[in-house]
């Protein structure tokens, strides 16, 4: 059975992207070697990767004009199967793509249909969703040390109330903190 894991990285006060959509700056306070590393180990073991449709055209375009310097973080990222889970997205056209509108049950049914990790990355919209339909195995984050003041929140209001257990928390050398949790 497939573990669907939300991967992100969030500021302290709780924001994923800034202002405007793809304002990521706050990236680069923590992104090193050590997230570098991660990344790499996370798509190894993933067989699928899940996204609403701002982050899907988002990736697609950036990860189908990825630099050399990008590589095998480009070449997972553009080889593994993906999930564009929106209502509105009429082509997915990146490669190894396809378009779900019922986000919740094809997740649901797909964690039971393979052995690899499925991976939220961004997608706030579409991780409520998942969140309220309780199908997160685990939670992996990174808190950037920075107050952003504004943007857009990852965890949003009425998320139903659930207790996790800290398996791992990891100072990174970019200050950036590590974590990862999973249901109780």
């Amino acid at each position: 059975m497939r573990k669907l894991i939300m991967w992100n990285v969030i500021t302290l006060d709780g924001y994923f992207e800034g202002e405007t959509n793809w304002d990521l700056s706050f990236h680069g306070l923590v992104w090193g070697k050590e997230l570098e590393e991660l990344s790499l180990k996370q798509l190894r073991s993933a067989d699928m990767l899940v996204f609403g449709a701002t982050t899907y055209l988002g990736m697609a375009n950036y990860w189908t004009n990825a630099k050399e310097d990008e590589g095998e973080v480009a070449k997972f990222m553009n080889e593994l199967p993906k999930i564009a889970c929106s209502s509105t997205l009429k082509n997915a056209d990146w490669n190894n793509s396809r378009i779900t509108k019922d986000a919740v049950n094809e997740v649901s049914k797909l964690k039971k249909e393979g052995n690899g990790d499925m991976y939220v990355f961004g997608s706030g919209i579409l991780s409520a969703s998942l969140m309220k339909a309780n199908l997160f195995d685990e939670y992996r984050l990174c808190i950037a040390p920075v107050f952003l003041g504004k943007g857009r929140r990852l965890f949003l209001e009425g998320i139903p109330n659930q207790k996790l257990n800290l398996i791992e928390s990891k100072p990174l050398s970019t200050g950036g903190t590590l974590m990862t949790l999973i249901p109780k």
